[in-house]
């Protein structure tokens, strides 16, 4: 059964469907590989018409809060639709992660995440098409639909802040163990050694980065779920932070390091 499975999330008419999608929306977005989920521009003007919306609300200015909340509500069913493909791809993610080899612990935070978000996603399609009435669910099943893809999406970010807690911990013991080692003598050796501190150190800041960002974000989806009770503004914040750093992390991908 499991390799049926893999048969079909692997064949080759969907992965290839799969970057066709991207490529195509790749105009209309910034496309961030990022480990917790895809911002994009789309994602920044959301999460700032939330909080200017809150603002505008909170000083008595109801019409202008109502144009705000508006684009941020259009624009959320906007990105709802350029990730219909989305789930397939956390699902290769996840059994790729199965398959392959590594540190337990980072390997099944790793499959947990990746299933957290491929089950957020996939009922996030289903939220979707009630939105624009392409399917019309009782209001019941809608409620329960949208707090299931929220509980997905606040495990998927739980797995993601446990694999940094996870890898950065152990990145640092190994630069521990490189910078203490005695056994780099010759120069050769010592220049080797310090390209690995370094490149550790490089793979430790951007996991710290993403920690940031999932820290920033797991407060959406607890406050949806009504875990914690954060206003728009708060999230807004949030929100729009967390995307900037990873419009900055893009960018470093696209032009480098500076």
């Amino acid at each position: 059964m499991a390799t049926i499975a893999q048969q079909v999330v692997f064949h080759p008419t969907v992965s290839q469907s799969l970057k066709v999608w991207s490529t195509t929306l790749g105009r209309d977005k910034a496309r961030l590989r990022s480990l917790t989920h895809d911002f994009s521009f789309t994602h920044t003007v959301q999460y700032f018409a939330r909080f200017l919306a809150w603002f505008l609300l909170a000083r008595g200015k109801k019409v202008d809060a109502a144009r705000w909340n508006a684009l941020k509500n259009h624009l959320a069913l906007g990105r709802k639709l350029m990730r219909l493909g989305k789930p397939m791809e956390h699902l290769q993610a996840a059994l790729k992660a199965a398959s392959g080899s590594g540190h337990a612990a980072e390997q099944l935070t790793t499959i947990g995440r990746q299933l957290g978000y491929f089950g957020y996603l996939a009922h996030d399609a289903v939220v979707w098409a009630n939105a624009v009435k392409f399917y019309n669910l009782k209001p019941s099943t809608a409620t329960r639909v949208n707090k299931l893809a929220n509980q997905f999406w606040l495990a998927g970010i739980l797995f993601s802040i446990s694999f940094g807690l996870l890898k950065s911990g152990r990145l640092s013991s190994e630069i521990k163990d490189l910078q203490s080692s005695s056994t780099w003598s010759e120069k050769s050796l010592q220049t080797d050694s310090a390209s690995k501190v370094h490149s550790l150190q490089l793979a430790t800041a951007d996991i710290r980065y993403q920690f940031i960002i999932d820290l920033l974000d797991v407060w959406i989806p607890a406050t949806n779920l009504g875990y914690v009770n954060l206003n728009d503004g708060v999230l807004g914040i949030f929100g729009l932070i967390s995307s900037l750093m990873a419009l900055r992390t893009q960018w470093i991908a696209v032009n480098g390091r500076k």
